[in-house]
């Protein structure tokens, strides 16, 4: 009797635990990271009679989670790439808000400031039509700032949010070196702590949400755990805390993610990062917004170099040299990130030097001076990888995508490098530089006048000035037949062709009258055309320079795309940098999605399939419970039987 008793003490244990697991399921179905258990059943060994083996009942043997591990580790690296896709694409999406089309944005305001010339160009004298065109230009170089400032808020958000996600990501580190601890022990029992190794799977869940790790399993129970592919996160019971620090340049406006172990830093590669919310938020800190604030300062830089340079080609009101529209860029230290700005290691004494050769060139990037001797070495323009080679000591300064590169002074030691970023507070700083009507020099500097006698078709297209005030003047051509003509100012004869420049300066064995010129029509033997200053009498009645100005809207300034569709241009560069990270968020989230449905499939609780085992072990827990009392009721007749 007693061994029918057992059996059914067993049995009602037996599916105690499993009602009790079965409860634990469902109470924990929305909570994240937990697998579903189930309580493993194993026979007892039965016992051995003359009439065969009798049956002892069952034993719990073991609560097991419903884990697969290669699909936890597959949905875990997929979020992780979703979340860094997430944060990246986010922000480009604020970054694109900056730069708007329409009537308020910065391509509206270059438009309607070239445009407005036209107005002065039909009224030279009209202060209200010039003070419109100054208008203008404060107005363009108000927009410029406030889109520099826009990317300096952006700048700071971000910086501030990879701070606030460093903190909590070491805050996970930490808490899954505390939880290997405690499974390390616990696992010394013989039995999984099936609840401990579900929080530390959340954690390392949490954890590759900020950053991408990898993880191993260690004979104790713990789990290292790995970022950049192989620096050492946790370790055991010990978290090496991360941390940002700027580039070996000091460049405040990107960032490298160090990892601290026994007092050592080290350098986490970006690039092996891969995945999570900090990878995003540097790439995009670092390249995307990078690109931005120099495809904004080229177009600063461009505009108000070509305007500058064009108006102070003219001549005021007043008959002065006319000055600078825009604050003319300053290549110094002075600024907050200096162009020219050395390495941490280097140990030479060479200082570099920028400046402005040809604002139509300029390409949008950031450069990096490689010295392998002390003159020698290779510029890569950074944007696209390309390498250009120097010695300054024969050539200096190098002339590159539209600058001068010059080494200033002092000598470079092999393996010394220079971060050169020409765009970095060119749209910071951009101010209009007078307001006065009467200062806007609209004038040319020059006159062009036919012979009175001229017998061809000759027709002047296009007088510009090349520089101011022009010397060396008057200059006649004298045509000496349909397609040749001689010169006063130098000896020869030169061949004419219609709609072709004719430029002023001629080899540098004659005297330099710097002017362009060209003319249509076919001439005849004996017309003379003359270039000369513009007298007096006339000079605000020409607007000669306002014209050059308004031309430049169709001077091709950036790679190829002329000034007014420069702006077209950078806003398609942005957008299609967040159009390929929505693009890339939208396959990444999709992937994780599908990965953690088929991870729930296995680990997920189900409601309904919870509450039939409820059923099923509820009979089977009643039924142990009938037998202990059949069982109690046969025991208690018998003994009463003996007693009598």
């Amino acid at each position: 009797m007693s061994g029918v008793l057992n059996i059914a003490t067993r049995s009602l244990m037996a599916n105690q635990a499993i009602l009790q697991t079965t409860g634990h399921n469902i109470a924990n179905v929305n909570t994240a990271g937990y697998s579903r258990q189930s309580a493993v059943l194993q026979t007892v060994e039965g016992q051995f009679t003359g009439g065969g083996y009798i049956g002892k009942g069952v034993d719990v043997q073991t609560i097991v989670r419903n884990y697969s591990e290669f699909l936890t580790r597959q949905a875990t690296l997929a979020g992780a790439t979703s979340a860094g896709d997430t944060a990246r694409s986010d922000k480009l999406r604020l970054l694109e808000e900056i730069f708007p089309g329409g009537s308020s944005a910065l391509g509206a305001a270059l438009s309607d400031m070239l445009n407005s010339f036209s107005d002065v160009a039909n009224a030279p004298t009209d202060l209200t039509a010039r003070a419109v065109a100054l208008t203008r230009v404060s107005e363009t170089a108000s927009r410029m700032r406030r889109a520099s400032q826009s990317l300096d808020d952006l700048q700071l958000g971000v910086t501030q949010e990879l701070d606030q996600k460093i903190t909590a990501a070491n805050t996970l580190a930490q808490s899954i070196a505390s939880i290997n601890e405690r499974i390390s022990q616990t696992l010394g029992s013989g039995q999984s702590p099936n609840d401990l190794l579900d929080q530390r799977d959340q954690l390392v869940r949490e954890l590759n949400r900020y950053v991408q790790t990898t993880s191993i399993n260690n004979s104790d129970g713990s789990v290292g755990v790995f970022i950049g592919g192989s620096q050492a996160l946790v370790l055991g019971n010990s978290a090496s805390p991360i941390s940002l620090r700027s580039d070996d340049f000091n460049d405040p406006l990107k960032s490298k993610l160090l990892i601290n172990r026994n007092g050592q830093q080290q350098l986490v590669d970006e690039v092996s990062l891969a995945g999570g919310e900090i990878s995003g938020l540097l790439r995009f800190q670092n390249s995307d917004l990078n690109e931005a604030r120099n495809l904004l300062g080229r177009i600063t830089l461009g505009v108000s170099t070509a305007m500058n340079a064009q108006h102070r080609l003219g001549v005021d009101l007043d008959g002065n040299v006319g000055g600078n529209l825009f604050t003319p860029t300053s290549f110094t230290t002075n600024n907050i990130m200096p162009p020219s700005a050395p390495a941490i290691l280097n140990t030479g004494t060479a200082a570099m030097a920028l400046s402005i050769a040809d604002s139509s060139k300029l390409a949008s990037s950031d450069y990096e001076m490689n010295f392998s001797g002390g003159t020698t070495g290779t510029i890569t323009r950074r944007s696209d990888g390309v390498l250009t080679a120097f010695d300054f000591a024969s050539t200096n300064p190098l002339v590159l995508d539209g600058f001068n590169f010059s080494l200033s002074s002092g000598t470079a030691n092999a393996g010394d490098r220079f971060l050169i970023k020409p765009f970095s507070t060119s749209a910071s700083n951009i101010q209009a530089e007078f307001s006065t009507p009467r200062s806007l020099a609209v004038s040319s500097p020059l006159a062009g006048q036919m012979g009175t006698t001229n017998t061809g078709s000759l027709q002047q297209s296009r007088l510009t000035a090349r520089s101011n005030p022009p010397t060396n003047l008057p200059v006649t051509l004298n045509f000496t037949g349909s397609g040749t003509y001689t010169r006063s100012d130098v000896a020869g004869t030169f061949n004419y062709t219609s709609g072709q420049s004719i430029e002023g300066t001629v080899p540098a064995t004659a005297p330099l009258s710097q002017w362009s010129l060209i003319l249509h029509g076919a001439p005849k033997a004996g017309d003379t055309y003359t270039v000369s200053a513009q007298p007096n009498a006339y000079r605000n009645l020409n607007s000669g320079n306002a014209l050059a100005i308004m031309d430049l809207r169709d001077v091709a300034m950036f790679d190829g795309a002329v000034l007014t569709d420069g702006y077209a241009s950078m806003i398609s560069q942005i957008g299609i940098r967040a159009q390929s990270a929505n693009y890339a968020t939208q396959v990444s989230s999709s992937i994780a999605a599908n990965l953690e449905t088929d991870r729930t499939a296995i680990s997920g609780v189900n409601l309904d399939e919870e509450a039939s085992k409820l059923l099923q072990f509820q009979q089977a827990y009643q039924a142990s419970a009938k037998l202990i009392q059949v069982s109690q009721s046969i025991f208690d007749t018998l003994i009463q039987t003996m007693a009598r």
